[in-house]
């Protein structure tokens, strides 16, 4: 048996050389930076929210100018402040959203639950008649709508201006509500009846808040759809007071005014807004479903 000697036993080792490097491999095709998308997209935006961007600078232009920048004033902020015929308009159109919000969810809720519940074939022959004004160009919506109040002898004004976006407004929310309510358990309303509840409380107390998020969904949705629209109340208004989409409009035609500049960064405030709450609906109800569970609720 051999020992090996002190000397020996605490000789370092040889270092190893350093491994040499590999040279890089090409990129494939599909690795690569794609700078021709990432152009078109760049371009796509700035074509998209240039002009945005022009009409929120010159709301804010101290000169009654368009294309000179004068420096920065609230001067045309005051001055449609001050303006009682845009104010006139933009409540109109506040009025005409809300109550098209409110009538469109009412009688879109009721037919989505009535389609989704009918066993029938006249079911099925409604879910697809409902699906024609979704796809009917709206100025055909429009002629119809004041061909009718014509022929019915109704004065147009602001009321037939709210029940044109009503009736136009329950196909989007019926079709969004259909797809909720057919997600839901029925053997739910079941078991809320076996212990006792009617049928009306079943749906008040089980089936509604179940459905309340694509409610206020649909809410959000209509209120920006009315409040924006143009043609259906352009051939639906009376005189006074128009929406402020058919105001603009008329507007425009003898020259724009750098108010309408400040009424258009307004309505842009309140569309980003009303997305923020859009996007903010869902979490909300998410993260108090996860606490109920969590509470046993």
């Amino acid at each position: 048996m051999t020992v090996d000697s002190p000397s020996t036993a605490t000789r370092p080792s040889p270092a190893l050389p350093p491994p040499a490097r590999r040279p890089r491999a090409r990129r494939h095709g599909a690795e690569r930076k794609p700078r021709f998308a990432i152009a078109v997209t760049a371009l796509f935006f700035a074509l998209l929210y240039l002009p945005i961007v022009v009409v929120v600078l010159y709301s804010f232009n101290s000169k009654k100018s368009l294309t000179v920048f004068g420096g920065f004033s609230l001067r045309w902020y005051r001055a449609f402040l001050h303006d009682d015929v845009l104010l006139g308009s933009l409540g109109a159109s506040l009025k005409i959203s809300l109550v098209a919000m409110a009538g469109s969810i009412v009688l879109g809720g009721a037919l989505a639950l009535g389609l989704v519940r009918c066993r029938s074939r006249l079911g099925s022959l409604a879910g697809l008649v409902l699906l024609v004004p979704l796809i009917t160009p709206e100025i055909v919506t429009g002629v119809a709508s004041m061909l009718l109040f014509k022929g019915l002898g109704v004065t147009l004004s602001t009321g037939t201006v709210m029940i044109s976006e009503i009736t136009f407004s329950i196909s989007y929310v019926t079709v969004i509500l259909r797809s909720r309510v057919a997600a839901l358990n029925p053997e739910v309303e079941e078991a809320a009846m076996d212990l006792g509840a009617t049928r009306w409380q079943a749906l008040r107390l089980v089936t509604l808040p179940a459905l309340l998020p694509a409610v206020l969904a649909c809410a959000v949705l209509i209120f920006a759809l009315v409040f924006d629209d143009f043609v259906l109340a352009y051939f639906t208004t009376g005189v006074d007071p128009q929406p402020v989409s058919v105001r603009i409009y008329s507007a425009i035609r003898f020259g724009v005014q750098p108010t309408i500049n400040a009424l258009g960064t307004l309505m842009l405030a309140g569309s980003i807004g009303l997305i923020a709450l859009a996007l903010a609906i869902p979490r909300l109800f998410g993260r108090r479903g996860g606490l109920d569970l969590l509470s046993g609720k």
